[in-house]
């Protein structure tokens, strides 16, 4: 195969002298270029051991005849940026990811890309880029952080969020929130319960973009560097073959990548990216699509948020192959999908047991499931006319009726929680923090954990135009479409309005008479915007509704 860069060339002296340059010889013009898009970055554990494996693909991209051409992407950390003005630039990094890798890969005509990331949207950033250029792609999770220790009990990030507000609450000495967070983090890797980032690299897999097995990996394993040789390996051989994306991000690949959220607890955020991949290959996806799966697909593994393991437990139970054989083996999966590697999904699943394994109760056998449907459930009802997202894993009730307190802001609702103001039976609203009222649709994780923290987790509501973490539990409800600043009734909410959230009846109702709500709406002017210049501001004008993926690429912008 002779590269895009060589043979689109019009004056092709030039190109092949530029590339001499960086180490090309008579020989290797004749070699596909593969570009190694790579999120290395000291800013986040996530990212910190990405380089050694971009190292190790590079060296197997070489060996199996290709050109490998490494250049860098940008990573933003969640849990640093929390609750603070910085979160807002979170979802923007997910489309500067996307912009950049297709940037470089068209710009330099590169016929293969192997993606390598780790921290909450490089994930879905590199994937949409993948899906937009729709070249010879795969994608490498750089692992999970291995789980912290302390008082007998595993710790992860969110324990330190939650820690403050048990401290703040009384009940947590100062030196045991100390403790937690000198211990919460103790090494490379992202978050390691099943929140975003081990959400979506699951999610890939499941799609059959990355390697089974790859996505539970501890960074720190040497496991995970030979993962990353092998992907560079097939992806080399995807690019022999012309196997491109889109032949494997199909319908029905999508459908598996929400089957397997479901049956792993996954991060309500999942649905927020998939809808925005699902945009960039052209593959009609709707959040009713989410609903419908969840109906039918049960929570089988017990993982942190509310659950008790992390990720580096459900890979020594055997890991995303083992929960996908186990829904393929009940009618769940479409084993016809393809995967990179060539296979089908049933194929590359042929020698894993339709059970869990025994000796662990990481996994649930499928008639004795954690939850008997999935724990996402997509809400409608005059506050959410196109929708929005609940995520029910580990409340005791999935239903309230209370009184509203209003805040709009995160900062207002977080403080307000924190001096003692909420009470049980309250429902909190957070607004004007959706993908253009943020902008940037930051994440509640202060506010909820802090919740969770004081023991109100089960007694107090939250509704929010913005998101959640994926390390958030609780009677929550984010993704709430029209967005305030689109004047989504979620703006015309006053205090102590009666707000009803159930998830089992998939309703979200603020109870106003419509006749009340169209005077509240005669009243209402949209703000003025935080941001008129620089990123922000450009995100806010071109970002759609969450309910289709909050993509910032619509041809009708």
């Amino acid at each position: 195969m002779r590269s895009r860069a060589i043979t689109e060339g019009v004056a092709r002296t030039p190109n092949r002298a530029m590339l001499r340059a960086v180490g090309f010889g008579d020989h290797d013009f004749e070699k596909p270029i593969v570009g190694v898009a790579n999120a290395y970055s000291t800013i986040t554990p996530c990212n910190l051991s990405l380089g050694r494996l971009a190292e190790s693909s590079i060296e197997a991209l070489r060996d199996s005849g290709t050109m490998p051409q490494v250049f860098g992407t940008i990573t933003v950390s969640d849990g640093i940026s929390m609750g603070t003005v910085g979160m807002r630039y979170s979802l923007v990094s997910r489309e500067v990811i996307a912009d950049s890798i297709e940037t470089v890969c068209e710009a330099q005509r590169m016929d293969g890309v192997l993606a390598i990331g780790g921290c909450d949207k490089n994930m879905p950033g590199a994937m949409i880029a993948i899906a937009r250029m729709n070249i010879p792609a795969i994608f490498v999770y750089g692992g999970t952080i291995r789980a912290g220790r302390f008082g007998g009990r595993d710790l992860t990030v969110v324990s330190a969020f939650e820690a403050v507000g048990s401290f703040c609450a009384g009940g947590m000495s100062e030196g045991d929130l100390l403790e937690i967070e000198r211990r919460a983090c103790p090494g490379a890797g992202s978050c390691g319960g099943m929140y975003t980032a081990n959400t979506m690299s699951a999610a890939i897999e499941a799609m059959g973009m990355s390697l089974p097995g790859s996505s539970t990996m501890a960074a720190e394993d040497d496991e995970k560097r030979a993962s990353a040789e092998q992907s560079a390996e097939v992806l080399a051989e995807a690019i022999a073959a012309d196997r491109t994306p889109r032949s494997i991000l199909t319908r029905e690949a999508f459908e598996n990548a929400i089957a397997v959220v479901m049956a792993t607890g996954g991060s309500t955020n999942a649905v927020l990216h998939l809808l925005a991949i699902a945009h960039a290959a052209g593959v009609p996806l709707a959040l009713s699509d989410f609903d419908a799966i969840a109906r039918k697909v049960p929570v089988l593994c017990d993982l942190k948020p509310s659950g008790r393991y992390v990720a580096t437990d459900l890979h020594t139970a055997g890991g995303i192959p083992r929960v996908m054989k186990i829904l393929l083996a009940n009618g769940l999966l479409h084993g016809g999908a393809l995967t990179i590697s060539g296979q089908t999904v049933e194929e590359t699943l042929a020698a894993i047991p339709p059970e869990p394994p025994l000796g662990q109760d990481v996994i649930r056998p499928f008639d004795k499931p954690l939850y008997s449907h999935g724990h996402l459930s997509i809400l409608h009802g005059n506050l959410a006319e196109e929708g929005a997202v609940a995520k029910t894993s580990g409340v005791k009730a999935t239903a309230i009726t209370g009184p509203a307190r209003v805040f709009d802001s995160e900062e207002d609702a977080l403080a307000a929680i924190l001096d003692g103001s909420i009470r049980r039976g309250d429902v909190l609203v957070i607004r004007y923090e959706g993908p253009r009222g943020g902008p940037g649709m930051r994440e509640m994780l202060a506010p909820t954990s802090a919740l969770i923290g004081a023991g109100l987790g089960d007694a107090v509501g939250l509704i929010t135009d913005g998101r959640f973490s994926g390390g958030t539990y609780g009677m929550v409800v984010g993704h709430v479409a029209p967005e305030a600043a689109a004047g989504g009734t979620i703006a015309l909410v006053e205090e102590n309005d009666l707000v009803t959230i159930d998830a089992a009846e998939r309703f979200l109702h603020l109870h106003v008479s419509d006749d009340d709500l169209q005077k509240r709406r005669a009243r209402w002017h949209p703000p003025e915007p935080r941001y008129r210049a620089g990123v922000l501001a450009k995100y806010a004008r071109l970002v759609s509704s969450s309910s289709i993926g909050a993509v910032t690429d619509r041809a009708d912008r």
